[in-house]
């Protein structure tokens, strides 16, 4: 089976021979991200935004670490905060944080390993980012409405309609089912091994009987059709069958969105707000959709210690509307949410915003 190479890290498409200059140091920062362990995803990302700020300091002559300082720095924040993308919409307080961030980290590396004498970005303040809330929600009618598009007389739909129902029933993110393998599901139990998600850091999740019904027959009908030695056991195979690019996926639920007509636009990450909200209405405590999110930092809910995974599938089968293969009617007394409770669901839906944000 072909394998999909990882991202590279974002091209300097500068100067790397001069030992001292910003391009150079670039490489051997990422370079050293990696031997640490830090996830693809994180070095791609970082590699993007500094290689951002290394072009915009390369125009204006400033091509070694040594050259920058704390005014040159607090003008490029400025020159964030005016930008424009090309839609003409300027860039969230969140995206401008994570190009900061990403400076910060890298002259922070530079000064610990003494290639600089002191820190400019030290104290850099980032701006703080907005609390928003998801673009789009779902309601269980409308979530039904989508998974009821997949042509089930075929093995793309039949394919197809495994993967909403999965996205639908456990709210994962795009690249966890992307790398979900046949072995991470455990049937008997109905429970999913997430491995390596947000953080480098695995958990295990309920998944209702209804979805674990469409992967079973996935499973015993499609699969089997599309797989190609060597297999490694990813459990969705695009017609290929290699496993989904990230890209790949994100365009095959979009093209479901927008087929629904439903007005309403998104892609993977619309499943993971639905989940959390129709939960949330269902009565679920936070601290369970927190633990099914695999959110280790919502500040509302630090207080609270780890869930056990019996617990979890058990406030799981009782509020998530496709749990089983019955649809039950959400528990109206339930439904009644006090203060705290209503702001710890704003903090959990502004982290799933910032969330998508970041994915994007």
């Amino acid at each position: 089976m072909a394998k999909q190479s990882p991202r590279k890290p974002e091209s300097l498409l500068w100067d790397t021979e001069d030992p001292q200059g910003i391009g150079f140091m670039l490489t051997r920062y990422q370079e050293w991200q990696q031997i640490k362990g830090f996830s693809e995803a994180t070095v791609y990302t970082q590699g993007k935004n500094l290689a951002h700020f290394a072009r915009w300091a390369a125009e204006r002559g400033l091509t070694k670490p040594v050259h920058i300082t704390r005014p040159i720095l607090e003008r490029y924040q400025r020159c964030l905060y005016h930008y424009r993308k090309t839609d003409g919409l300027p860039l969230s307080f969140r995206s401008q944080g994570t190009r900061l961030a990403a400076i910060r980290s890298y002259f922070r590396w530079l000064t610990r390993n003494n290639y600089i004498l002191s820190n400019p970005a030290a104290d850099l303040d980032l701006p703080r980012a907005e609390k928003r809330l998801p673009r789009t929600v779902l309601t269980a009618r409308e979530a039904e409405t989508i998974l009821g598009l997949a042509n089930i007389r075929t093995l793309a739909g039949l394919r197809d309609r495994a993967i909403l129902e999965t996205l639908y029933s456990t709210g994962m993110r795009r690249m966890e089912l992307v790398n979900l393998k046949i072995f991470d599901v455990d049937q008997e139990r109905g429970i999913l091994l997430i491995r390596q998600g947000k953080g480098m850091k695995d958990r295990m999740i309920p998944i209702g009987d209804r979805a674990m019904a469409w992967i079973n027959k996935y499973l015993q009908d499609v699969r089997p059709k599309l797989a190609m030695n060597p297999d490694d056991g990813t459990m969705f195979l695009t017609k290929e069958g290699i496993p989904f690019a990230r890209g790949g996926l994100t365009n095959l639920i979009r093209l479901y969105m927008d087929k629904a007509d439903l007005g309403k636009t998104g892609s993977c990450h619309v499943f993971r707000h639905t989940m959390a909200t129709l939960m949330l209405e269902g009565g679920a405590d936070i601290r369970y959709i927190q633990q099914m999110l695999g959110h280790a930092n919502i500040s509302t809910t630090e207080v609270y210690t780890r869930v056990s995974i019996r617990k979890l599938k058990e406030i799981f089968m009782a509020t998530h509307p496709s749990a089983k293969l019955e649809r039950k009617e959400p528990d109206q007394e339930a439904m009644e949410n006090t203060e705290d409770q209503l702001e710890m669901e704003a903090e959990l839906f502004s982290s799933l915003a910032e969330e998508t944000e970041e994915d994007e």
